[in-house]
């Protein structure tokens, strides 16, 4: 399946390293954003591959803060686990934790958006509705303007995996808001 880690097995690793509410949800978030894009830019044979590096992307982040996107691989490479999926999940620390550039697109896909989901994540709790399934890019412009809102959220990580993909910032956004809206009850049971 997922170059030769299941989904379940997946989220075994993730919970071994991962307890808190917040990096499991926002782990599941990922997945479904990667799974969705997978989808959508034409690579539906591979989204359980996405999913699996969008998942576990954060590996060590709860536990090895500071060794961030560097424990992970260690910890990928004792389990056996595929070059592809390490260097994945690796990439999205580019040019912060680690040098390894995003190459393919589902890398540059993660790299763009990581961050831009907590921003996202952070304007819906803030509407009415809790949610970003009536969210439009509009408010969520207003919010990234302004650098104290959801301040741990790179603006300039966000831009630059724009750019990476060659998409405009507002598309980026727009298409990232469809991706949550397919997945956003996938972790209320969490």
């Amino acid at each position: 399946m997922s170059e030769g880690l299941t989904r379940d097995e997946a989220w075994k690793l993730l919970t071994e390293y991962n307890q808190d509410h917040f990096h499991l949800k926002h782990a599941l978030t990922v997945e479904g954003v990667m799974r969705y894009f997978a989808e959508e830019l034409g690579y539906g044979e591979e989204k359980d591959f996405w999913g699996v590096v969008g998942l576990l992307h954060d590996l060590d982040f709860e536990q090895f803060p500071e060794q961030h996107c560097i424990k992970s691989q260690e910890i990928m490479r004792e389990r056996g686990l595929d070059e592809k999926l390490i260097h994945a999940t690796a990439s999205h620390g580019y040019a912060l934790t680690v040098d390894i550039k995003p190459e393919h697109e589902m890398e540059k896909v993660l790299y763009a958006v990581d961050e831009l989901t907590g921003l996202i994540g952070a304007v819906a709790i803030m509407r009415p509705s809790k949610s970003v399934s009536d969210l439009e890019v509009k408010s969520v412009r207003k919010k990234y303007k302004n650098a104290k809102f959801a301040a741990g959220c790179s603006r300039e990580v966000i831009q630059r995996g724009a750019d990476m993909l060659g998409w405009e910032l507002n598309d980026l956004i727009d298409r990232t808001i469809l991706a949550m809206r397919s997945c956003e009850d996938v972790y209320e049971n969490l």
